[in-house]
């Protein structure tokens, strides 16, 4: 009995033995493909990062090579002409495109050293340059122009700051960027986003962190970071930035420059790159970002041509209205000073009453307005419909590589489980309220019949706030600008207070923004008392993200109801000349 319980039992500590060493090859083996991974990104992020330096010598080495050849040549003039100027200067010959093009490279690539504002030079630009006059007719001759990281450029990457879009070059040009060439502008450089651009923050692992062109202690905004913050600074006088959230508005209020969200599909996205394609609960729109509001209509004038209808026919054939922009009849202005979510700051207060005062004494009728049922829609339609997917999609966009501090307390709640996101939320609820909401709501819709529910619901309540408009007889609407300009780091732990630009994006209306004023020293003593509509963590952290602002721009938004985007512009350009006559 002894040696048969031996002969059966006896292999026993055999295959404990096997069982063990097959789990620790296997645990090798995972440690192993992880370094593995892990090395082949440390690759891929080092050889972006060589391209990079070695397109920015080349520039640096051409413009000193055309500094020596052409020693006549007034930079500090050509850098401050507004865009009008410039293109009336190229246009009659009194600028060449060349030292147009030189001045700014040569401007944008001392920016740059300051800020880290770019990802590339796009070194066939000089290509262009050589062939520019025969484009001499096109609205934008030899205007060089800025473009953000994920806007398709023949042979280059798109990454939206993720590793896993690197080293896939793009096959053509985007859209904007043949209308652009076409009407003889010159793309010459791309500009820094934040990692996987659903931030407002600017930083990712490939290309780093962009500063504020005001103060390095505060970020330059997002996603079109790197281009409010190369604007701002001086390095280009026209940019194309893409917004789903206040991408293009929230960079240009933090520096201090005009930024305008079109209606949704009014310039083509064809190849504009993205970290959640396929999402239609929140429409993206790209648009252009420039030092004032006519340089934004000359854009819009030159890339809505029969050029880009034809490229992409998907776009209505709208071309832009220029009598609509130069009107000068009084309006009808909604305006409000808080959304009911997020208390704004001091200074973002008093730079809508004091645009309100100015726009009364100018003859404009002001009427106090608000979007109904704001924090359902935030919550319920916005989120919950942005991340539709429980946030699947952009995880999977941020895996086989690190996640850049400016975006790992942001998705930290994204990657919990849905149920455990729900449990968070209910257990949340009656201590901070907007935080277990915004929890439930980063659950996503859950079924594709939930999905049709859901864009029905996006629908109805586009329509409930129109029919509110037009009960108010509206023509434009005033509200504040989020800002000024946070500390780095702290965008991602309040995305709370993108209410005031997340809202029209939701709904579709185009909106800009423009430079008001600057944070005083009142307002800083103001913002020590600062509570906020809740008083909760969000609030808190609110304000310290913004202390330290003295001397920060600030800035208005502007926003009209869709496919009224020359109207828009209008509203804008009318505040914007309000301003400056106050100042003088």
């Amino acid at each position: 009995m002894d040696n048969y319980k031996q002969l059966v039992f006896g292999a026993k500590p055999k295959w404990t033995v096997i069982l063990s060493a097959t789990a620790c090859g296997a645990s090798a083996l995972v440690l192993l493909l992880k370094w593995f991974g892990h090395q082949q990104s440390w690759m891929k992020i080092q050889k972006a990062k060589v391209r990079r330096e070695k397109s920015l010598q080349r520039a640096e080495h051409a413009v000193c090579q055309f500094n020596e050849s052409h020693p006549e040549t007034d930079t500090s003039l050509i850098l401050s002409l507004s865009l009008a100027e410039l293109s009336k200067q190229l246009k009659d010959g009194t600028l060449t495109p060349q030292a147009v093009f030189h001045s700014y490279m040569e401007k944008t690539l001392e920016v740059n050293r300051r800020l880290n504002c770019c990802t590339e030079v796009l070194l066939e630009s000089w290509d262009q340059l050589e062939d520019i006059d025969s484009h001499k007719d096109g609205l934008l001759y030899g205007v060089p122009v800025s473009i953000k990281e994920n806007i398709g450029y023949k042979g280059h990457d798109s990454t939206c700051g993720v590793i896993c879009k690197l080293d896939l070059p793009a096959t053509g040009d985007s859209v904007l960027v043949e209308v652009l060439k076409r009407q003889g502008a010159i793309p010459f450089v791309k500009t820094n986003v934040p990692q996987g651009l659903q931030s407002f923050d600017c930083g990712n692992p490939i290309y780093g962190l962009t500063l504020n062109p005001h103060n390095s202690q505060k970020t330059s905004g997002g996603s079109s970071g790197g281009e409010g913050a190369l604007i701002g600074g001086g390095g280009s006088v026209l940019g194309i930035g893409s917004d789903i959230g206040g991408s293009i508005r929230i960079p240009s209020s933090f520096c201090g420059i005009c930024g305008f969200k079109p209606t949704a599909n009014r310039l083509s996205l064809r190849g504009a790159s993205s970290c959640i394609r396929g999402q239609k609960s929140v429409l993206s729109s790209l648009g252009p970002m420039a030092r004032d509001v006519d340089s934004l209509a000359l854009c819009m004038h030159a890339l809505l041509c029969d050029h880009m209808f034809i490229l992409d026919p998907t776009v209505p054939p709208i071309p832009f209205n220029q009598q609509v922009y130069q009107s000068t009849k009084p309006l009808r202005i909604g305006y409000y000073e808080n959304d009911g979510y997020a208390m704004p700051s001091p200074s973002m207060g008093r730079a809508l009453r004091e645009t309100k005062a100015l726009l009364e004494k100018a003859g404009h009728t002001l009427v106090s307005f608000s979007p109904p049922r704001l924090i359902y829609a935030i919550h319920e339609l916005g989120i919950r419909g942005l991340l539709g997917d429980g946030c699947t999609t952009l995880l999977s966009n941020l895996k086989g590589g690190p996640v850049d501090p400016c975006l790992r307390v942001q998705i930290i709640p994204y990657s919990l489980p849905r149920t455990v996101k729900k449990i968070l939320s209910v257990l949340l609820k009656p201590i901070f309220p907007r935080i277990a909401a915004s929890l439930d709501s980063l659950r996503g819709v859950g079924s594709v019949q939930d999905l049709w529910r859901h864009h029905a619901d996006v629908e109805d309540y586009m329509h409930e706030v129109i029919a509110e408009w037009r009960r108010c007889e509206l023509d434009v609407l005033l509200c504040p600008m989020i800002g000024p300009a946070y500390i780095h780091n702290y965008p991602a732990q309040l995305t709370s207070t993108i209410t005031y630009t997340f809202i029209y994006n939701l709904l579709n209306f185009p909106a800009g923004v423009v430079p008001v004023s600057t944070v005083t020293a009142e307002d800083e003593e103001e913002l020590r008392h600062y509570k906020g509509n809740y008083g909760d963590i969000w609030d808190k952290l609110y304000k310290k993200a913004v202390t330290g602002g003295e001397g920060l721009p600030v800035a208005v938004q502007c926003v009209a109801l869709p496919w009224q985007d020359e109207l828009c512009l209008r509203f804008m350009r009318e505040v914007e000349m309000l301003v400056r006559e106050d100042k003088k």
